[in-house]
């Protein structure tokens, strides 16, 4: 099993952004009443704590490996070698490049329409690591901050994370 994890306040600000073009998902009036929504359990999809909380029982099994969306965006040749390790795959050095630049972001944005059809403009926004600090008040950032700690901060998962640098102000 391949875990891919993303830091929650990025994983926030692009869930806004997607509900708000997604026509079967809620749509919000504001960013303020999205926030609410995520902190309180009202996402479609379930709390996002209580996910990462329930795979951290499993975050030490061998046929588990967990990695971030934020390793893979800093170093995606060493994410795609410890991937095609975990599952066994040997790739010479043509096709390790040729799977980096067919995933990238950017790639799989030009690709979008190619892939996924019309539902590739509302799945590739941006990609980028950070952009909730364009979204996020003060107080939001400090009720996140706490939430993560009691949530998930000591845990393994908590800690793959790196909350402190991506999430911090």
């Amino acid at each position: 099993i391949l875990l891919l994890l993303r830091n929650p306040k990025d994983v926030a600000t692009s869930f806004y952004h997607f509900s708000n073009v997604m026509s079967p998902l809620p749509s919000y009036e504001t960013w303020d009443d999205f926030f609410v929504a995520f902190m309180t359990k009202k996402m479609p999809w379930g709390c996002y704590f209580e996910y990462v909380s329930e795979w951290n029982k499993y975050a030490d099994h061998e046929n588990v490996m967990t990695i971030t969306y934020e390793e893979l965006k800093q170093n995606p040749v060493l994410g795609v070698k410890n991937i095609a390790a975990f599952f066994g795959i040997s790739l010479a050095e043509k096709e390790l490049q040729s799977v980096v630049e067919r995933s990238s972001f950017q790639s799989m944005k030009k690709n979008s329409q190619k892939t996924h059809g019309a539902f590739g403009n509302i799945l590739f926004r941006k990609g980028h690591v950070s952009d909730w600090k364009n979204l996020f008040s003060e107080d939001q950032n400090e009720k996140m901050d706490k939430t993560f700690e009691e949530r998930v901060g000591g845990t393994k998962l908590g800690t793959k994370l790196k909350y402190q640098v991506y999430c911090k102000a």
